[in-house]
């Protein structure tokens, strides 16, 4: 069984937290105990949001928590505190793992941040061979129990491995890291004959630029949903609804969202199925299949 979670990725011109995560009508506080695009319509299993001040420093902040999000007093003060260019925000229906701080998304690793809805079935077959891949730094970083951990540690891995040929990894780079970390345990799934399916609509950042997957091992089967509206400068809620203003050369903003925020859809694309998207540090961005 996968999870359900929902979760929401921006990156652009600084915003509030709470004009994406509580204000509008199909919010992300909202998709916690009524999601739309989803067969389970409750998220409860905890919460957790990833953001950036690279004014302070390139590492981001978390806030995580095991309440649901709808039941959180402190997710609606601190989101309307919080200021940002690039946030990370996810709302969980545990499957791999049990309830806790640890397996709440997103997950930090120095300057990165991962979250994932989605997964890998049986995962408990291939974690011994994950494991024996991964290196010594990453293995002792992971602390909870989910397979997103476990995704992001190999992807860490590989890119280390990678970066001790070039000097700097370009976001190219890392989604050829992402498409390798995805091989790699499929084969390990063919080593140990696990045939069933697993859906990878992921979020990698590291504040600056961004790589979103809608990406399921049986393209035969339904995938996660995501969308992403990346035609606007801003992004501002009133009474409900959420507003795109149109973009400008020197400002605009990217959304990426497992359900669609505002009322009038024409402002969103929904990503096909085996994509990738690529934001790069000059909020282009690129749509393309996952190599």
């Amino acid at each position: 069984m996968f999870c359900m979670c929902r979760f929401i990725a921006y990156i652009g011109k600084p915003i509030f937290a709470n004009e994406l995560l509580l204000k509008p009508k199909n919010s992300l506080m909202r998709q916690s105990y009524h999601a739309l695009e989803s067969e389970m319509t409750v998220n409860g299993d905890g919460f957790g949001i990833g953001w950036y001040n690279h004014f302070r420093r390139k590492e981001p902040a978390l806030f995580r928590s095991i309440r649901p999000a709808w039941n959180d007093e402190n997710l609606s003060y601190n989101a309307s505190m919080i200021k940002t260019n690039c946030l990370l925000a996810h709302i969980r229906a545990a499957t791999q793992g049990g309830v806790s701080i640890q397996n709440s998304h997103p997950f930090q690793f120095k300057e990165f941040l991962m979250m994932q809805n989605g997964g890998i079935q049986d995962f408990g077959k291939i974690k011994r061979r994950l494991i024996n891949r991964l290196d010594d730094e990453i293995f002792q970083w992971i602390q909870g129990q989910t397979d997103t951990q476990y995704i992001f540690a190999l992807f860490l891995t590989i890119a280390g491995e990678m970066k001790r040929i070039k000097d700097k990894l370009s976001f190219d780079d890392l989604s050829i890291c992402l498409s390798q970390t995805f091989g790699e345990i499929e084969k390990m799934k063919e080593e140990v004959h696990n045939d069933e399916p697993s859906l990878y609509n992921l979020v990698l950042t590291n504040g600056k630029a961004m790589i979103a997957t809608r990406y399921s091992t049986r393209p035969e089967l339904e995938t996660r949903s995501l969308h992403i509206a990346s035609h606007a400068k801003c992004y501002t809620c009133s009474n409900g609804f959420l507003k795109l203003d149109p973009e400008t050369e020197d400002d605009k903003a990217i959304l990426i969202s497992s359900e669609v925020l505002t009322e009038d859809k024409a402002h969103w694309i929904e990503v096909p199925e085996n994509q990738c998207i690529m934001v790069e540090e000059d909020l282009s961005v690129d749509i393309k299949p996952l190599i």
